[in-house]
């Protein structure tokens, strides 16, 4: 099975500038082919847009720098787009299970940036990253790579933080389970109780969402486009992503834990979106993650060689827990 693995580094100052190119010149090939698309009759095909936006483009004096840059990157982005159209189409029609996919949207400079590449675009040379048209990066290896990357991904997300994301063939583990199944009651209060009694509580977030609701309101009475403005936005980026990456870690470690030790995991199928509907606890469950770890344990469990249920939201969960412990 497929997985990726996310890698933190810090490029130099000609890097940040030879990235900031990159990045807009994806976006740029991206919008342009999705303006393309809008105002076609009938959607061009991938091929004939990579030579509208990127091979005819560059001959030109408006996009003439977009040859400063690799090829793959924006060739990928063209690629990537052709998927979301084919998502959204096939949500319309019902062939994709889950939730509707909307129509693709125009992409901003000030979101998150990316680029993507394959093989030729890249290669692991030590503890280093060759990039192309980028040169070496160091990567914090917090763990090893199980297999050669297929493809790889740059991010900059809304921080300023710079990260590599590779796609890698992940192989199953063989792990003896200790249990034959668990039922999980998922909640507020108590994140998770378990059918054999044991109760798994999620991080506190209360002090750094007070941090960004003071930071919120200073950012609205700063001036737009402020140099001032711009750093509070960093502060409450940050803030963000440290809510984000507690919950995540504590979500994957929850997830393998249950996964490795049970044969069989029951989880209740839960209306966030009509839970969400609630304003008075709506921030509350939002912050907990319910749809993730539900994601989460469904890969753990196909990782592990583990069977995965869903209870219906309509069958009465605390006595089947009750039924599981007997």
């Amino acid at each position: 099975m497929k997985a990726r693995y996310q890698y933190r580094f810090h490029p130099s100052t000609e890097q940040k500038i030879s990235l900031a190119k990159l990045f807009g010149c994806t976006r740029v090939v991206w919008n342009d082919a999705l303006r393309i698309c809008k105002n076609s009759a009938k959607k061009p095909s991938c091929t004939d847009l990579q030579k509208i936006v990127i091979t005819q483009a560059k001959k030109t004096e408006e996009r003439s720098w977009l040859g400063e840059v690799s090829a793959i990157c924006l060739q990928q982005s063209v690629s990537d787009l052709e998927t979301a159209f084919k998502n959204f189409f096939d949500s319309c029609k019902g062939k994709r299970q889950g939730k509707k996919v909307g129509y693709p949207k125009f992409k901003k400079k000030t979101n998150s940036q990316s680029a993507k590449l394959t093989k030729n675009g890249f290669s692991l040379r030590g503890d280093y990253v060759y990039l192309a048209k980028i040169g070496r990066v160091k990567l914090i290896w917090s763990r090893e790579l199980p297999d050669h990357p297929s493809s790889l991904t740059i991010i900059k997300d809304c921080a300023d933080r710079y990260l590599i994301s590779f796609v890698v063939e992940d192989y199953p583990e063989e792990v003896e389970a200790k249990n034959h199944s668990v039922g999980i009651d998922l909640g507020i209060k108590t994140f998770a109780v378990m059918s054999d009694g044991t109760k798994a509580v999620s991080p506190d977030y209360k002090v750094l969402e007070r941090k960004i609701r003071r930071l919120q309101r200073k950012l609205s009475r700063q001036k737009l486009d402020s140099k001032r403005r711009n750093k509070t936005r960093l502060q409450i980026a940050r803030l963000h992503n440290r809510i984000a990456d507690t919950r995540k870690d504590f979500l994957h470690k929850l997830s393998t834990n249950l996964a490795k030790d049970n044969q069989l995991v029951i989880l209740e199928d839960l209306n966030v979106a009509g839970m969400v509907k609630n304003r008075k606890l709506s921030r509350a469950i939002s912050q907990q993650g319910w749809g993730e770890f539900r994601a989460l344990c469904e890969g753990k469990c196909g990782k592990y060689g583990r069977e995965f249920k869903v209870i219906s939201r309509w069958e009465p969960t605390s006595f089947r827990l009750l039924r599981l412990r007997v």
